[in-house]
């Protein structure tokens, strides 16, 4: 039977027959004469349209074409023709077919075997044969009864199988669409799809990096593209049988591969996968953690692929079933998830709100390798992704990651942010808003956290060193040869990166420039001591040198996070005993290095260090960045004065009066947009000005090159920022190389025009200039005889110079000041200082609050008084090693101490108004702790020390904030006696938390710094001080309600210095207050004793909640003989150590906080235990951050800066630190000077401690509650 095909046609009735009548297979027919006739007849054939041909006629030719001995003939022409002859028959007979099935099954295979043997390239024999027998099949789509044939499905297998093998040539692309249209025919007509067939297809896309420019892929995706409605069942299906069937025998290899394919499918014909993905949601829910893992691989990376959207829109179930996978109880999983994001991140920005939420939760996620692995994922983004694809906020919550508790999460979180700064830094130097305001704030957050402590201030070191001020890189040999290191450019992304920083950033940065400290610093010491060690080769002193050494790696590695591997890689370092290296070090150390050679120094150091000991380059590197100029050096010193010569600002305003506000107030001053280029101009002079500052107190070494600029620069006298600033920085050179000072004529008269110029500023700098020049003393007694006999004549402006300029002579000039000292010091207090101000507010200036004035607003009379009290502390400090000191001393002391008592006032009935009362009690208590720095001085200034102390719970906050830096910034460099370390303990109750926690932070790093004997000096054996200073209090009664705020004292201070092994002795101390007295009166003495009950009920609280045993301290104590004395008699101890002088109310009180400190206690402890496996604890704020908000007006923004550095000083305050006589106390002294007699009370005590001891298990409250209203009752009988 005839086949038929599935088209019907209409004959035409016009027929046109074949000519073609010989015979096509007989005996003795030659190849050539039958090549030749079967050529005749294809184009013969070719030619006949099949609308019009008369079928019957070709019967002839039918039946002999598909003899045996043509289609196994030998002769490639032969069955090339054949095949195009049979091609034609088949277009011709349509739409029936002239063969039967049989028949047709052999036709098929012939012709695919010519296709396969001869279509190789357009050069081999026979091509157009081929090419028309493949265009034939793919126009006329006779292929499509291979369907209908028996055994069709093996034939359609090989049909696929050949032409995926062939495609695989260079063909043209003609070709491959007519491959193309065959296998779309053979899919689309197809009853059902073999399974071979598919596994072909699916073959194609096994390769993961297969691209559209390989023939067989793009074949496959044609094919599969066209007939997508045809192969999702079977698709879904071949997936299912494998997943299924592999997954139950735990193949996951095999299932892996399946997911893989189903990802580049995605890729290519995502139509196919129709009904598949709701399969790979349904894989989300299963319990097999395997497959859960590839499911929310590979959807994740299907939702990443450029066609994502439309899935999330196709299949909302599967995004939302995918998204929740974040929270999957298995850290894999959410591994796997953040793993994928990237993509999703770009390429799905309509879904940035469900993504960004739940990025943000991420990085709080419980498992520390999730957090790293997100915020690594962030330091892979580009700069665009990052810009236009990520908020604000979710970048602002990975910067919070470099607090976490992990070093892996901190790590990647720093990078991230850090490499992402890198990346948009050129675009904020090109003022582009966008990347300024999403990525310009990312260096004063760094800086802010790197203030939480040493193992995160490791890291934003790195960070800043890396990535937001990296040290230029050495030009490459390929480089050009003209190509230098240019300092410009690294200077002004200094400048630039200063604009967006706030004040505790600045502060921060500034301990990052290692400009501050003395020299040699420790890492200096640390390489000398490695010379001299010499590799352990030591000819004499081998014990001592090797000490020194270890010593040395000791101090230096102090620092480092991790101390002891930092001193022994240090260790390590010095065995080496390269020489080479040694000098490398020092040059990079050298102050006068400038960018270029410490980039050669540096990178040839680390270079031959990796070769010799790569293990050490961790260490090394970061021992490099804190004993290098890596962020300013002597080649930044030119670029600084040029942006301030082109940010000119005439106007002395500049910065010298707007030292109390922050950047962005400064900046709110000028005139021109923070996107002109007048506007950057006088930001980069601003930033430029404050580095100089820094470094003119700092580090004044770093001029010696450049003394020469200043001197020009002070030229340019309308530009009053650049002359202030440049002479500030001639003052410091001179001082610290005299022969630094300018000699020439011409310098020196403009200097000393400057000193008796109107402008405090250049006058104060002028007047230090000429007192380290070479005829000083010549130069400053005109100076001091002109401005004492023109004191009463000038106006108030040139008086405010006048004075600043005699603040400065007194302690500089001292001998040129004294000629004058009685008229000067005769105007000053009794013409200025007992002179009232009016009393209106309003005159003080426009940017006021009710009780101070800023500097920048401080009206001339009053600033004119708070340099005469300078002047008067400078006197006594530039004459504390005369036999005069204390003579000059003692009445300056008094009247500063008046100003104190009568809360900044000279008398009692003054009318000062609230502004000047605040400016004068500052500078009076800040005066006090200066002069308390000298010995001599110090037992007068300590009569004050009440007074001096209670400075911090003023009133005026700008008082409380600059007493206190400036108590920490003489505390820290322990130049103050030790019991002003409990000043800072008095701020507990300060309402402004940065108050409090600037405090708080000078405590806790002090107490980590300080060696174990220092630290027992300084902050444990000064607790009966705190106790003795609560008892003079003014707050302090022995009533209940008075009570609570004095027991939050010395509970601040059991917080911060209580540990296990010292509360015995701090239990001892406050048991020893009861066995003195008040050196002041018996009423101090009760209220001292009130003081130490408390103090004992507080301490056993305190270390009952901390699980602390509470032993008798074994050691003996003496107790401060300035403030205390001893008791007269035994009997007298034994009576006060047995009466009890907290009231009874405050003993149920006590009680009472103890019972709910217990309860609260047992509630808290499961909550903490599952709060610190699961989520982070909130991290500590950086030092001085506020609680809550106030009015910018309020208060100077004066956070203070990172724990590690020391607070910098003010510029009024500055000058007393670099002069004078401030001989610090030793840290043991005021130890040393406690009373040698321990008398007869000291039995009675022992013996009583003993009694207490025994008592501890009793009832105590209802006991003392007894004794108390005993007590009271001898105290009402002695009264009548």
């Amino acid at each position: 039977m005839v086949a038929q095909t599935r088209t019907h046609g209409q004959s035409s009735p016009k027929k046109q027959k074949l000519k073609f009548r010989d015979k096509l297979v007989g005996k003795g027919l030659a190849t050539d004469a039958l090549q030749k006739k079967l050529k005749a007849l294809h184009q013969e054939l070719a030619d006949m349209d099949q609308e019009h041909v008369d079928v019957p006629s070709l019967h002839p030719v039918r039946k002999e074409l598909i003899n045996t001995t043509i289609l196994l003939h030998k002769d490639r022409g032969v069955k090339a023709y054949t095949a195009c002859c049979l091609a034609d028959l088949l277009r011709l007979y349509a739409p029936d077919a002239p063969y039967t099935q049989a028949e047709l099954r052999d036709i098929f295979q012939f012709f695919f075997r010519q296709l396969t043997t001869g279509l190789k390239g357009p050069n081999e024999p026979y091509y157009n044969e081929y090419f028309h027998l493949l265009e034939s099949l793919s126009t006329v789509k006779s292929v499509v009864l291979v369907c209908d044939l028996p055994n069709g499905d093996d034939l359609m297998v090989d049909i696929f199988r050949d032409f995926f093998g062939l495609v695989r040539r260079d063909l043209a692309k003609k070709i491959e669409l007519f491959m193309a249209d065959i296998l779309i025919a053979l899919i689309d007509e197809c009853q059902s799809l073999p399974s071979e067939v598919l596994e072909i297809i699916m073959a194609q896309f096994m390769d993961k990096h297969a691209k559209m420019d390989q023939p067989a892929y793009r074949l496959a995706v044609q094919v599969c593209n066209a007939t997508a409605d045809k192969l999702q069942r079977h698709v879904c299906q071949y997936f299912t049988d494998i997943i299924v069937d592999q997954a139950r025998e735990e193949r996951y290899e095999e299932v892996q591969s399946a997911h893989t394919l189903i990802v580049q499918l995605n890729r290519a014909c995502p139509s196919l996968l129709h009904n598949v993905v709701p399969q790979l949601e349904e894989e989300l829910r299963v319990e097999q953690l395997q497959l859960r893992v590839m499911a929310t691989q590979t959807l994740g990376q299907m939702f990443s692929d450029k066609h994502g959207m439309d899935l999330v829109q196709k299949y909302p179930s599967t995004w939302a079933q995918w998204l929740a996978r974040r929270n999957d109880k298995n850290v894999t999983i959410r591994l796997e998830w953040v793993g994928t994001m990237k993509g999703i991140i770009t390429n799905l920005p309509d879904m940035r709100k469900e993504t960004e939420e739940a990025l943000l939760g991420k990085l709080f996620d419980p498992d520390e390798k999730v957090r790293a692995a997100l915020c690594k994922l962030f330091s892979q983004l580009d700069y665009e992704a990052a810009l236009h694809h990520i908020s604000v906020d979710v970048l602002k919550g990975l910067a919070g990651r470099g607090l976490d508790k992990k070093y892996s999460v901190r790590l990647e979180a720093f990078n991230a942010v850090g490499r992402l700064y890198s990346l948009a830094y050129p675009e904020i130097e090109n003022n582009d808003p966008a990347a300024i305001q999403q990525f310009a704030w990312i260096p004063g957050t760094v800086l802010h956290n790197a203030s939480v402590g040493p193992e995160v201030k490791a890291i934003a070191e790195q960070t800043i060193a890396d990535f937001i001020l990296p040290l230029p890189s050495l030009p490459s040999s390929s480089s050009s040869k003209g190509a230098e290191i240019d300092e410009v450019a690294w200077t002004d992304r200094l400048l630039l990166t200063m604009r967006y920083l706030d004040e505790v950033a600045i502060n921060t940065l500034y301990s990052f420039s290692n400009l501050k400290g003395s020299r040699p610093t420790s890492y200096e010491k640390f390489v000398n001591a490695c010379v001299d060690y010499n590799g352990g080769v030591i000819d004499e002193n081998e014990e001592a040198i090797t000490e020194r050494l270890a010593a040395a790696a000791k101090t230096a590695a102090g620092q480092f996070s991790d101390p002891h591997k930092a001193a022994e890689d240090m260790q390590a370092f010095a065995k080496l005993n390269e020489g080479r290296l040694y000098k490398l070090l020092k040059t990079c150390m050298d102050i006068q290095t400038d960018l270029k050679g410490l980039v050669k120094a540096q990178s040839e150091f680390l270079r031959r260090l990796e070769q010799s000991s790569a293990i050490l380059v961790p260490t090394m590197s970061t021992f490099l960045r804190r004993a290098t100029l890596h962020i300013l050096n002597p080649s930044s010193i030119p670029t600084f004065i040029k942006r301030m010569q082109k940010g000119f600002e005439p106007s002395a305003i500049a910065y010298s009066q707007t030292q109390t506000q922050t950047l962005g107030q400064t900046f709110s001053m000028f005139t021109a947009g923070a996107g002109e280029p007048e506007g950057r101009a006088q930001h980069a002079a601003h930033s430029a000005q404050l580095w100089m500052s820094y470094v003119s107190k700092h580090c004044p070494a770093l001029y010696s090159a450049h003394v020469g600029e200043f001197t020009k620069a002070i030229a340019d006298e309308r530009n009053a920022r650049l002359v202030e600033t440049c002479l500030h920085a001639l003052a410091t050179a001179a001082a610290w190389d005299p022969k630094l000072a300018p000699s020439d004529k011409r310098t020196v008269e403009r200097v000393t025009r400057f000193v008796m110029d109107a402008n405090p500023r250049h006058a104060k700098f002028a007047a230090r200039l000429i007192a380290c020049s070479r005829n000083a003393e010549q130069l400053c007694e005109q100076v001091v005889e002109s401005i004492a006999d023109s004191l009463e004549n000038v106006d108030s402006e040139k008086l405010v110079a006048h004075i600043a300029v005699l603040a400065q002579l007194a302690l500089r000039a001292p001998d040129a000041f004294e000629q004058k000292s009685d008229v000067v010091t005769a105007f000053l207090v009794k013409q200025l200082l007992k002179s009232s101000l009016p009393n209106d507010d309003e005159a003080v200036g426009m940017e006021t609050d009710e009780d101070w004035v800023d500097d920048g607003t401080m009206p001339p009379e009053l600033r004119a008084k708070v340099l005469a009290l300078k002047v008067c502390r400078n006197r006594c400090l530039a004459h504390a090693k005369s036999d005069t000191a204390l003579e000059i001393a003692q009445p300056v002391i008094r009247m500063f101490s008046t100003v104190l008592q009568h809360e900044g006032a000279f008398t009692a009935d003054a009318h000062d108004s609230t502004q000047t009362r605040s400016r004068l009690r500052l500078q009076a208590a800040t005066s006090l702790l200066h002069l308390a720095t000298v010995d001599i001085y110090a037992s007068e200034v300590a009569k004050q020390f009440v007074s001096i102390a209670l400075t911090i719970q003023d009133p005026v906050y700008q008082v409380r904030m600059a007493f206190l830096n400036k108590l920490v910034a003489l505390l820290s460099k322990n130049k103050l006696p030790v019991q002003y370390n409990i000043v800072p303990f008095l701020s507990v109750h300060d309402p402004e938390a940065d108050v409090k926690g600037k405090a708080q932070a000078y405590v806790t790093f002090a107490l980590r710094a300080m060696p174990k004997a220092i630290r027992l000096a300084r902050f444990e054996v000064i607790f009966i001080r705190l106790l003795h200073m609560l008892a003079h209090h003014p707050d302090f009664k022995v009533e209940h309600e008075y009570l609570p705020d004095i027991a939050k004292y010395i509970q601040f201070y059991l917080d911060l210095v209580a540990s296990n092994e010292n509360v015995s002795l701090l239990y001892h101390l406050a048991l020893k207050a009861k066995t003195v007295r008040d050196s002041d009166s018996q009423f101090f003495s009760e209220n001292l004793y009130a003081c130490a009950e408390l103090a004992q009920h507080l301490i056993k609280a305190h270390a009952k909640a901390h699980s602390w045993n509470l032993e008798t301290y074994p050691g003996k104590i003496r107790l401060p003989s300035d403030i205390l004395r001893s008791l007269p008699s035994a009997a007298a101890a034994k009576e006060i150590m047995k009466t009890v002088y907290l009231p009874e109310q405050a003993l149920a009180w006590l009680a009472e906080k103890q019972s709910r400190q217990n309860q609260e206690g047992k509630q808290d402890k499961p909550r903490a235990a599952r709060k610190s496996t699961v989520k982070r604890k909130t991290a500590p704020k950086a030092n001085g951050s506020a609680k809550r908000s106030r009015p910018a007006k309020k208060r100077k923004v004066d956070d203070s800066e990172s724990e590690e550095s020391e607070p910098s000083q003010s510029e009024d305050d500055e000058d007393t630190d670099e002069g004078g006589a401030n001989a610090a106390s030793s840290p043991g002294k005021q130890v040393a000077e406690d009373s040698d007699s321990e008398s007869e009370e000291e039995a009675a005590e022992d013996e009583e401690q003993g009694k207490e001891e025994k008592r501890r298990t009793r009832a105590q409250a209802k006991k003392q509650a007894k004794r108390a209203a005993k007590r009271q009752a001898k105290t009402a009988t002695s009264g009548d």
